[in-house]
């Protein structure tokens, strides 16, 4: 599903990444975990295609993204991959369900269409009353659900999440652990996952320790 291979990034004379292979498989849930500053959401900028690296190379589904145009790149990164952060970035003034279709309607998909799209995904994930609340009428939990449903509209094949829970109560924390396992075991989707959360690490397939710009282990 996704090779990286010796992926180094420096800003300045500062040496984020040394030289990281990292190979993740289909349908799993990896969790990269390490103490602040180790390099851990460089490495996942660098695979997710939202920053390059200065060497090496990342395959997802067979391709070397960093081989693509800027355009082609931007496409690939519609399609394939989806995002989940801590701060959930939903913009304001649209709906949840506005939200959620954005990246449909910038992939070319119909109004109609799209907007059907995300009206499953957030029945699917809980949320059919609330499609027409604006963020600000949202609980933390509830937002966060509706940009893990906007990672998720265009069957993206692999799924990159940055503290997702860094700013949810543990209660809510565990309700989204439970909601990434069952959205891999369902749907076979593939997640790369930077936590500080050790619960969340416990239920992936796989974590992976970072340390001054290595991964430790793997």
């Amino acid at each position: 599903m996704l090779i990286a291979k010796n992926i180094h990034k420096a800003y300045n004379d500062l040496e984020v990444l040394k030289g990281v292979d990292l190979s993740i498989p289909e349908a799993s849930i990896t969790s990269i975990v390490g103490k602040s500053g180790t390099g851990k959401s460089t490495l996942l900028h660098i695979l997710g295609s939202l920053d390059r690296p200065d060497n090496g190379k990342v395959e997802i589904d067979g391709i070397d993204i960093y081989k693509l145009n800027a355009k082609k790149l931007s496409k690939f990164r519609n399609e394939k991959i989806g995002f989940i952060f801590q701060f959930h970035h939903l913009i304001p003034e649209f709906t949840a369900l506005e939200n959620v279709a954005i990246p449909a309607l910038i992939n070319n998909t119909g109004k109609r269409e799209a907007m059907k799209m995300a009206n499953e995904l957030l029945d699917y994930l809980g949320l059919s009353d609330r499609i027409s609340h604006k963020p600000n009428e949202l609980s933390g939990g509830e937002q966060q659900r509706v940009a893990v449903a906007r990672a998720l509209i265009n069957k993206p094949k692999i799924i990159f999440a940055d503290e997702p829970t860094g700013n949810l109560d543990t209660q809510t924390s565990i309700e989204l652990h439970d909601l990434i396992v069952r959205l891999k075991n369902e749907f076979a989707h593939t997640f790369v996952i930077v936590t500080h959360n050790l619960d969340l690490a416990k239920m992936s397939d796989r974590s992976i320790e970072m340390k001054d710009g290595f991964i430790l282990k793997q």
